[in-house]
């Protein structure tokens, strides 16, 4: 094959790849509910024609499902398989379900499960409290750099001095120009106000009015995950921001005990 065909045979590939990729993690995005073809096309900016070819050959090889009732799109079990095995830290997130959705459920607020990957939060989950949730708040398949919201925030405060230090001079450049308010200066400040007080408080960051605690779940005495509760401002005082942590790290703690493996 000549040169200039191989080059515009790899581009064509790799575009096809990524835009399938894209399909997989904007369906991450709108778990367990899904998205009509229309709406994955339009999200992604592509052709209609273009969206049904990619999502039917995912379909085909079990990546991604189709409702048969509402005929929406949904991620399917090949996606679910590859996720758990490619990090054993995301097991967590279903045995924390439960506690989640309880306390969900108790607060009326809004509770999130991330975990580190490398230099940057990922959130997994996000169990549904009683009050109105903003769209540009925290979603999840959305990934941060450690040290941004208050689960990359507790996440990069229970790590060791040299480690913290070394994805901070990293990832502050990244976090400043997403959030220019979260200056060096802003973030030093956070980090040892988490250290004092155990948990993470991020005053609306993401979303004005909005609130995070979070709270590290350790392995091996290395932070793998947080515990994120949201919630208007209005409704976390300071009195309810104590007792809000204190159950957030009672979870954290009950997972730190949990086994290492699903039996």
């Amino acid at each position: 094959m000549p040169p200039r065909a191989e080059l515009i045979t790899e581009t064509a590939g790799a575009q096809t790849l990524r835009r399938g990729l894209g399909i997989l993690k904007l369906l991450a995005r709108y778990q367990p509910g899904g998205l009509g073809v229309s709406d994955i096309a339009r999200k992604l900016e592509l052709n209609k024609a273009t969206a049904v070819r990619l999502t039917r050959t995912l379909m085909d090889e079990q990546f991604v499902a189709q409702d048969a009732v509402t005929r929406r799109y949904q991620l399917g079990p090949e996606s679910f398989a590859i996720g758990l095995a490619a990090e054993p830290n995301y097991a967590l997130q279903r045995i924390a379900a439960p506690a989640l959705r309880a306390l969900a459920l108790e607060t009326g607020d809004w509770l999130f499960f991330t975990v580190r990957h490398e230099l940057e939060a990922i959130c997994l989950s996000r169990e549904s409290g009683d009050i109105p949730y903003p769209a540009a708040s925290l979603q999840v398949g959305d990934r941060h750099p450690l040290g941004l919201g208050a689960g990359g925030l507790a996440i990069l405060a229970a790590m060791p001095d040299e480690e913290a230090e070394r994805i901070l001079k990293i990832n502050i450049p990244e976090i400043g120009r997403r959030y220019p308010q979260m200056t060096e200066e802003a973030l030093r400040k956070l980090i040892a106000e988490t250290r004092e007080q155990g948990y993470a408080v991020i005053p609306g960051t993401l979303a004005p009015g909005f609130w995070g605690i979070g709270v590290p779940v350790l392995r091996d005495g290395q932070p793998v995950a947080a515990i994120v509760l949201n919630a208007s401002a209005v409704r976390l005082s300071a009195a309810r921001q104590a007792v809000i942590a204190a159950r957030l790290q009672k979870v954290s703690r009950d997972l730190m005990l949990a086994p290492s493996k699903e039996s």
